[in-house]
């Protein structure tokens, strides 16, 4: 090799002690890293080959949250269950309370129609929040309670058109 081409070589060659100090570099930043995962050492445990400490009671800790999320969602189901229960509930007073007011209005049961869908809702559970008597329909509203907030639904009775 000629002394021209030596020289045509330098810069290459003066890049890669430059990658090499680089490279120093970042083994010099892992020895830190290191170091600091030493400081880190939980109680009496000692850092396994990995880096890693101690790592007793992760199983009891996952376990813990297992069940936390299974008792949040067993919540949610029995909360829905219970509204959709609520709401059949007062359906069905609505429906009852509205044929009984109905049947008032058409003569079949003597009474006033309100007082009547009054009755039959108590009777089923439920309170009665509207009943509007619109020539022979009569509209009833009844709800029933679930917990601090109401399951309300609305039936309308009367003749067939």
């Amino acid at each position: 090799m000629t002394a021209r081409s030596r020289d045509a070589c330098r810069p290459a060659a003066d890049g890669l002690l430059d990658l090499r100090r680089w490279a120093d570099g970042l083994l010099d930043l892992r020895r830190w890293a290191d170091g600091l995962l030493d400081l880190r050492r939980w109680g009496e445990g000692q850092l396994d080959a990995r880096g890693w400490g101690d790592e007793r009671g992760a199983g009891a800790a996952l376990a813990l949250a297992v069940a936390t999320a299974a008792l949040l969602l067993a919540m949610l189901i029995v909360g829905a269950g219970t509204a959709a229960i609520a709401q059949a509930r007062a359906a069905s007073a609505a429906d009852a309370a509205a044929l009984a007011a109905a049947d008032a209005l058409s003569g079949f049961v003597d009474g006033s129609p309100c007082a009547l869908a009054q009755a039959v809702a108590a009777a089923s559970g439920a309170r009665l929040d509207e009943c509007r008597i619109d020539g022979l329909d009569a509209r009833v509203t009844a709800s029933v309670p679930v917990g601090p907030l109401h399951a309300s639904v609305t039936a309308l009775a009367g003749p067939p058109r």
